[in-house]
């Protein structure tokens, strides 16, 4: 065992560390003394203060859950009350509409005869509509000036029409002709327009051609535009007619004819000045010319040869610089081939071309092949518009095939010539 001995400290280190005493006056201490518990107090009310706010809050909090659930119940509820109808409006309309739309087309599909028809149907079938009723009226005035052979014309109003289209208003205009009646009869076996329907053998001369301005948007157009031209002694009254026809203006020469009026000027006395109001009818197609064509075809090769050889018109003034050439097309099948275009060549009673275009047919068999033939006269001193002369359909559909066409195909690779007439 390790007996522990006390050493007691020196005297003068105890009498030193009693001595020791602060630098600093009585005033400064309590100065000290003072901050020192002021800062106390402090901390002791900050952390009071956070201790009632932290119970506080957690009051509130739960008093928010309960609020929030109840909100939460009540929504539940409403949605199980109002179930369908919390649809946004507009969403209501759209189906509307649509409603509408699908009945309107349940109607247009009720008009035809058999609900079975397709969409190419429906729009030939809407063509037709367009092309077969006629509405409106056209009002114009008519004065012949004996002392000055003058033949003057007024085209008032147009009254009466019917938009074809919901996408674009109407820009109705009235193309006028004078036409004059030649002694020459036209002995032909199939003068037919497009639709297979027989016109007249008479020789019709277009004097002189006119075009009102264009009314933009009314079915009620007012144009005051007037006409004249000298009539020669030789164009005796009783065989001049006069063909308006009231057409819709497209940008791209495509003018849909509404309607036309024809006035015989022999049964009218226009010696002084008469205002008359027809009702617009169905336009027809007049004979204006002759065209002499050469078809063969070449089945080993799948080739069509259509030759323009000859092009009669009726007897007219013809300006020294004034050329023919025909644009010829061919549709075969439901496919359109590209057309091709004869040479220029000057114009005169009977306007020689002999020439040759060939076309590549697409398949075979040919269930359905026409050839249309635009005859176009136009200036080469002077810069000017080409002028339609006339037009016509040579081919065959699937029910019935023109003379013309079934002589082709019974002399297959011989070209087979024929005469048709140049209708307008």
């Amino acid at each position: 065992m390790v007996p522990l001995m006390d050493y007691p400290a020196p005297v003068g280190l105890l009498s030193a560390a009693g001595d020791l005493s602060m630098p600093f006056s009585n005033t400064v201490k309590y100065c000290i003394l003072g901050i020192s518990v002021t800062l106390l107090l402090l901390a002791l009310g900050i952390l009071a203060w956070q201790a009632f706010r932290c119970c506080t809050q957690t009051q509130t909090t739960y008093t928010r859950k309960d609020t929030v659930n109840s909100e939460l119940l009540y929504s539940e509820e409403k949605s199980r009350t109002a179930g369908n109808f919390s649809g946004a409006p507009s969403t209501r309309v759209e189906e509307v509409s649509t409603e509408v739309r699908r009945l309107s087309r349940c109607l247009s599909q009720a008009s035809f005869p058999s609900s079975g028809f397709s969409q190419a149907d429906r729009d030939m079938g809407e063509q037709a509509n367009i092309k077969n009723v006629v509405n409106g009226s056209l009002r114009f005035s008519i004065y012949y000036d004996q002392l000055q052979s003058q033949l003057v014309v007024t085209v008032l109003q147009v009254e009466g029409l019917l938009e074809h289209s919901q996408m674009r208003s109407l820009q109705p205009f009235v193309n006028l002709r004078l036409m004059w009646a030649g002694s020459e009869v036209v002995e032909l076996d199939d003068c037919t327009d497009e639709k297979g329907e027989g016109t007249a053998s008479v020789l019709w001369t277009v004097l002189q051609e006119w075009r009102t301005r264009i009314v933009k948007g009314s079915c009620n157009p007012l144009y005051g535009d007037q006409f004249s031209c000298i009539l020669q002694e030789d164009k005796e009254l009783h065989h001049i007619n006069l063909r308006m026809e009231v057409r819709d203006f497209d940008k791209f020469s495509r003018h849909t004819v509404l309607g036309e009026v024809r006035v015989a000027l022999g049964q009218l006395n226009i010696s002084y000045p008469l205002q008359l109001q027809e009702d617009l009818k169905i336009p027809q197609k007049d004979l204006v010319g002759e065209v002499l064509l050469s078809l063969k075809i070449l089945p080993t090769s799948q080739r069509l040869e259509v030759g323009l050889l000859k092009v009669k018109t009726g007897p007219t003034e013809i300006c020294s610089d004034a050329v023919l050439y025909a644009r010829i097309s061919v549709q075969c099948n439901q496919s359109k081939l590209r057309y091709q275009k004869t040479s220029a060549v000057a114009r005169c009673l009977v306007t020689v071309f002999n020439e040759v275009l060939m076309f590549s047919l697409p398949e075979f068999p040919l269930e359905q092949c026409k050839i249309l033939v635009y005859v176009y006269e136009t200036h080469t001193t002077k810069k000017s518009t080409k002028h339609l002369i006339g037009q016509l359909t040579v081919g065959k559909e699937k029910s019935s095939e023109d003379n013309h066409w079934n002589l082709m195909m019974r002399s297959i690779r011989q070209p087979i010539a024929k005469w048709h007439g140049l209708l307008m």
